[in-house]
Order: structure tokens, then sequence, then C-alpha cells
């Protein structure tokens, strides 16, 4: 197929695409409703919203190495910007952690 021919659209609309977006927003939405919650503190023991959290944003990357690898040969210029996207997602679930020093 040619690289031309495959839309960011099109590429977007593939479930290795969407996944790892819903996964970071998914992990964001675990911080967010820690927050309400007043479950976002400090813990020595790590909670459930921890546990989720880190299965989200771990679980991912085999999605991410999947989609790559499937993608950037047949339309790198799209891919990369799905992938920045995904990374964007995953900086924007992982800086309350950071900030917050979960």
């Amino acid at each position: 197929m040619n690289q031309q021919a495959i839309s960011f659209r099109a590429i977007m609309k593939a479930p290795s695409a969407l996944l790892p977006l819903a996964m970071s927003l998914g992990a964001l939405a675990v911080l967010s409703l820690a927050a309400v919650s007043g479950g976002l503190v400090p813990q020595k023991d790590e909670g459930a919203a921890a546990h989720i959290w880190q299965l989200l944003m771990a679980g991912q990357l085999p999605v991410l190495a999947f989609f790559a690898i499937k993608w950037l040969p047949r339309a790198p210029r799209q891919t990369l910007r799905v992938l920045a996207l995904q990374i964007v997602a995953a900086l924007a679930a992982m800086a309350p952690v950071f900030l917050l020093h979960l």
C-alpha cells in the first residue's frame, strides 16, 4: 500500500492505535477518582488505584511496540504523529504521579 494512501485518520482507527490512548486516559481517570475520594496521598503501602494505574501504564507498552512495528514501515509520518499523541497521553497520566510524589 502506498504510504500517501494511508491517512492519519485511518491509522487512528486501528485498535493498536486507540488502545494505548484509552489506557492512558483510563490511568488518568483512576488518578482523578482517587483524588476525588481522598486517596491521592503518598502511602507506605500502595492501594488498588496505584496498582491499576501501574497495570494500565505498563500494559500499553507491548501494544505501542506492536503498533510501531506494524505501521512505521507502511506510513512513517502518520505513525509518528500517532505515537506522539500516545506519548503525550502517557505523560499526562504520569504527570500527577511525579508532581505529587505519589
